[in-house]
């Protein structure tokens, strides 16, 4: 920064010297420009001294002159004899005349100019005539050197060359340089030297130290200039960092480091300080520094550090020692086997060693054992690692891996865990055959045997019906076949099995299916044949005449195909079931069905005494096909996938818990090909009419059908065929459903559906019809008005609604009031006469629409009113002119002057009048106020209201209201003052920081008058009700006319 010294005025040196303090004369010096100071103070001195009275000179010269540098100067000496001849001189030399130096005579006056005075014209001057002489000092004043090029701040670090450099305005001008205020010693001694290079000045500092931070200050006659110098440690740059070192146990340690300094350092470990010992070394060579550690110990694991003196840096690296890891399995079986029994708690402690402590990590194939509570787990510790299982378990059996690891290395085994438990439970039996009190049940072993040979089982029986089990053996069975005997005819039993290994017995298996010791059922009876197609046969039959106390589980449906030399005969009569089946007495429902490939066919039926028997079978019971692998419990059952033309023999089994019974077989070959059923439409009752639907609702037709094989349905609209966008339909093997989501007007029409089977067909026509609310009439007009009657007509309205209208509503509406009242509702005819009106009003009328969806949303109303007419002379309304009531704006009550309180708001208040209503504006000291948030203005029912908000003394001033129209503008204003908070009492203490009314002046008077007003109103309105007010009135204003009240 650059400071230049104001202009000040002509001083004379001469004399600041002569009254100056000895102690300011330097600085007087150095300010003016004086180089010289010691001849200055020793002319100054000279001319202290008392010029003797000259009889040669009437006036002799002033004891000093001064003159700034290029300037000129004027020496006056007056003789007392012209005619004596005088002479100058300059410090004893005569000066001569040229055009630096002018003598001029002026009566008795003898004049010496210098001109362009320069620094060399500063010395003594002394003028002789005759023998007498008279002296003077003349001081050449250089002018002010200022500052062209500041000082700017510098940075640099301890022991280099630091320069701070400065421009003047003048060549080898005097330039004094300070460091915080205090001027800095310059001479050989100091560390601080100063560089002249012409107008540029450079204050140079070697070796800088931290002392050297400073504000340094140069200043000059003109001006001066000020920053500051930072001097701090040189950056350390760490040439190479100390390394992360890995040891083995016994080794040598070895750390090295190179930084850009030769600068002695210190090692720590773990933040202690290192000293050298025989074991610990330390080296320093240059900028290199080395840490030696001989046979390395556990303890000598951590982090290591080197601190550079002077610098408050450090160089960190890690030391790990290491050991190998290793797993101890001594004490282990052969083949580290471990045995537990299951349910049993192992705990198996492996001891372990290793330098950093090993991370141990098991696991189980891909598994890993985490350190967890869980039921199978490890539990690490510093010397061992253990492997827990709670309540051990069959699946815990396998090969568990241990491994070690740390940064010397990894360590691995293998340890076989073997867990013995009782076997599992053998499958549910099997009861293979049953007899009166016995059966014969077979099994399977179980899947697992506990890890231990299986010793034998043993058999229970029980009841259906019971929870009491009962044990058949005490001996261990070592096959997996039984018989049970001793059982109750009739009664359903339930078998299971317990295996038995050396560790104990396991849990019971399943129980068997329930048996019953019983003959199995007769065989179904009526069978005969439902329904074929070119692929199926539908059979239906009769349950077993005898089924007994083992109840019936199922049928089973076999067949086979006609062809072979063993197919049945099929003479004689083949209908052995006399009493028709129909379809209901067949208990319904087709059971899961199951296609098959043909196999050989089944022997022929033999005939005896004209009756056809139950064909029998030379072929095993495999070669009949089943149709339905699980049982059915229906009398009805379809078999499918059969080949079109082909003739097959059907036979159905009852089974229950004792087998299946005796096959009864159908007679006659039945023909696999399906008879053809003409189509037929079974059109609901509902829709062989008009279907009438509105607009928005839903629209689901189911329409049922029949025929064989399977129909080919479709559908046109109006002869077109429907777009499946609008309409969705979906078709099944015995109906066709038609669904609108959202019917529209669009979907009316007639919907034709055609049903073909081949060359068969049958067709049905639905007419669907969407209707919505119809338009409003077209034209509604008044055809006659007479006495107390009007006479309507109207066009029916263009859009129906897709419907037939049925009827009209007509309202009426007065024109005063325009309020509708219905007069007639569901009018048929498109005209109609409204009665009883009332005689004098006039009228509008209009109609809605209305067919069965509703009334039309519109209405159309008369284009002109209907008037009643009064019978007489009729009445002729006066005609008034308008008044008018503009007028320009106009105060009726002004603003009036204000005192208000620091900090309280103000309100300034008047009114004003005028038509149109006036635009209104506020001024502050003829400002306009816009914009500002601590003004809000209101104006209502004319009184124009501006609130000042938190008044500060700045808010006093002059504030005009303005009301501007087309017709003109007012004006009026008031002043604003605003006193500060009082602290004290007193009346506007009291009052809330307002002012007294002794204090309103002017205002006064208005204030009492409104006051009075005031009081007076509220009197008159208590006082109206009451019949003495009058009196009142008169007694209280004997003159109210000449009052103006």
């Amino acid at each position: 920064e650059v400071k230049q010294e104001p202009e000040e005025p002509d001083i004379d040196v001469w004399e600041l010297l002569k009254n100056a303090n000895p102690n300011d004369y330097e600085k007087i010096a150095f300010q003016y420009g004086i180089t010289d100071l010691r001849g200055m103070l020793k002319r100054l001195k000279r001319t202290r001294r008392e010029e003797k009275k000259s009889a040669a000179f009437a006036k002799i010269l002033d004891p000093a002159y001064q003159v700034d540098k290029g300037g000129r100067v004027r020496f006056v000496v007056e003789l007392a004899d012209p005619t004596v001849d005088l002479k100058w001189y300059k410090n004893g030399q005569e000066i001569r005349p040229s055009g630096k130096y002018i003598f001029e005579h002026k009566g008795n006056e003898r004049i010496l100019f210098i001109s362009n005075c320069m620094l060399t014209d500063d010395a003594r001057y002394h003028v002789t005539a005759g023998d007498e002489k008279c002296s003077t000092e003349l001081f050449v004043r250089e002018p002010p050197v200022m500052v062209t090029k500041g000082l700017e701040d510098t940075n640099g670090y301890i022991g280099d060359k630091v320069e701070l450099s400065v421009e003047v305005s003048e060549d080898d001008a005097n330039v004094k340089w300070f460091k915080n205020g205090v001027e800095l010693p310059l001479d050989s001694k100091s560390r601080y030297k100063v560089k002249v290079e012409g107008k540029k000045h450079t204050l140079i500092i070697d070796e800088a130290t931290k002392g050297d931070n400073a504000t340094y200050s140069v200043m000059t006659t003109g001006g001066q200039s000020a920053a500051k110098l930072k001097v701090d440690l040189r950056p350390l740059k760490i040439m190479q960092p100390l390394e992360d070192q890995t040891v083995r146990l016994g080794k040598e340690l070895s750390l090295k480091c190179e930084i850009s300094e030769n600068l002695e350092g210190k090692w720590y470990k773990n933040g202690q300080l290192l000293q050298p010992s025989d074991r610990i070394k330390m080296y320093h060579k240059g900028r290199i520094h080395r840490l030696i550690i001989d046979s390395s110990l556990v303890d000598d694991d951590g982090e290591y550090m080197f601190v550079p003196e002077a610098y408050n840096i450090s160089i960190p690296c890690k030391v790990h020692i290491i050991d190998p890891p290793k797993i101890h399995l001594d004490g282990l079986g052969e083949n580290n086997t471990v045995t537990v029994v299951a349910g049993t708690k192992l705990r198996l402690e492996i001891p372990i060693s290793g330098e950093p402590a090993p991370k141990v990590m098991w696991s189980r194939g891909d598994k890993w054992l985490m350190d967890s509570g869980s039921r199978i787990r490890a539990e690490n510790y510093p010397d061992s690692s253990c492997l827990v299982i709670d309540s051990a378990e069959r699946d815990d059996s396998g090969t568990y891996r241990i491994m070690l690891k740390n940064e010397a290395g990894e360590d691995t085994a293998h340890i076989n865990i073997k867990v013995v438990d009782i076997p599992d439970p053998p499958a549910a039996p099997n009861v293979i055959d049953v007899g009166e009190d016995w059966c014969i049940m077979t099994w399977e072993p179980p899947v697992y045997d506990g890890g231990s040979p299986i010793l034998g089982y043993y058999i229970e029986r029980k009841k259906k019906q019971s929870s009491r089990w009962m044990r058949l053996n005490f001996d261990l069975i070592k096959e997996t076949t039984f018989e049970p005997k001793k059982m109750i005819e009739g009664v359903a039993y339930e078998v299971r099995v317990f295996a038995v290994n050396a560790i104990g017995t396991s849990k019971p298996s399943m129980p068997s299916k329930p048996f019953v010791p019983l003959a199995v059922t007769s065989p179904p009876t009526c069978l005969a044949v439902d329904s074929v197609t070119d692929t199926t046969v539908t059979m239906k039959w009769r349950p077993p005449d005898q089924i007994g106390a083992a109840g019936l589980d199922g049928y089973v449906i076999e067949y086979c195909f006609e062809g072979s030399p063993q197919a049945p005969a099929t003479e004689g009569e083949g209908n052995i079931c006399t009493q028709e089946i129909n379809s209901e007495e067949a208990d319904g429902g087709l059971a899961q069905t199951e296609d098959k490939t043909p196999k050989p066919t089944c022997l022929s039926a033999e005939v005896y005494d004209g009756e056809l028997l139950d064909p029998t079978c030379d072929l095993e019971a495999e070669e009949w096909i089943v149709a339905n692998p699980d049982l059915t419990d229906k009398t009805k059952f379809t078999i499918t996938g059969l080949p079109t033309g082909a003739k097959i023999f059907v036979r159905v089994k009852a089974v229950n818990a004792a087998g299946a019974s005796d096959p009864r077989m159908h007679p006659q070959p039945i023909l696999v090909k399906e008879v053809i059923e003409p189509p037929k439409i079974r059109l609901p009752r509902h829709l062989k009419q008009t279907y009438i639907r509105r607009v928005g609702e839903a629209v689901n037709l189911v329409i049922p059908f029949q025929g064989r094989p399977r129909p080919k349905i479709s559908w046109k609209k109006n002869g077109a065929h429907v777009d499946k966008n609008q309409i969705n339909i979906r078709n099944s093997e015995n109906d066709t459903i038609i669904f609108i989501r959202k019917a529209e007007r669009i979907h009316s029409g007639k919907y034709d559906m055609k049903v073909k089977v081949d060359n068969l067909v049958d067709k049905a026509t639905i007419d669907i019809q969407i209707v919505d609310r119809p338009g409003p009439p077209q034209v509604v007009s008044i055809a006659d008005v007479w006495g107390e009657n009007v006479a309507l007509e109207w066009k029916p309205p263009k859009d129906d609604g897709n419907a037939n209208i049925t009827g009209y509503t007509i309202q009426k509406a007065d024109k005063k009031s325009m309020e509708w009242f219905t007069v007639i509702e569901h009018y048929h005819r498109t005209s109609a006469t409204i009665t009883e009106l009332v005689i004098g009003n006039e009228y509008y009328f209009r109609i809605f629409s209305e067919n069965m969806c509703g009334l039309s949303q519109d209405a159309t109303m008369t284009t002109e009113s209907a008037v009643i007419a009064k019978d007489g002379k009729v009445y002729k309304n006066p005609v008034y002119e308008d008044f008018n009531f503009t007028e320009p704006p106009m105060y009726t009550q002004p603003l009036v002057n204000t005192y208000a309180v620091s900090g309280y708001n103000a309100t300034l208040n008047c009114s004003v009048r005028g038509n149109p209503k006036p635009k209104i504006t506020w001024m502050k000291n003829k400002i306009i106020i816009m914009n500002d948030p601590r003004y809000r203005m209101f104006s209502n029912q004319g009184v124009c209201s501006l609130e000042i908000r938190k008044p500060n003394p700045y808010d006093g001033g002059t504030y005009t209201c303005k009301a501007v129209n087309s017709l003109g503008e007012a004006e009026v204003e008031c002043k604003l003052e605003v006193k500060g908070r009082s602290g004290g009492g007193g009346e506007a203490g009291i009052h809330g920081g307002l002012p007294a009314l002794g204090q309103l002046g002017a205002q006064a008077p208005f204030l009492r008058s409104c006051a009075a007003a005031i009081v007076f109103l509220l009197l008159s309105s208590l006082l109206k009700q009451s019949p003495l007010f009058p009196e009142f009135f008169v007694k209280l204003h004997p003159f109210p006319s000449e009052r103006g009240y």
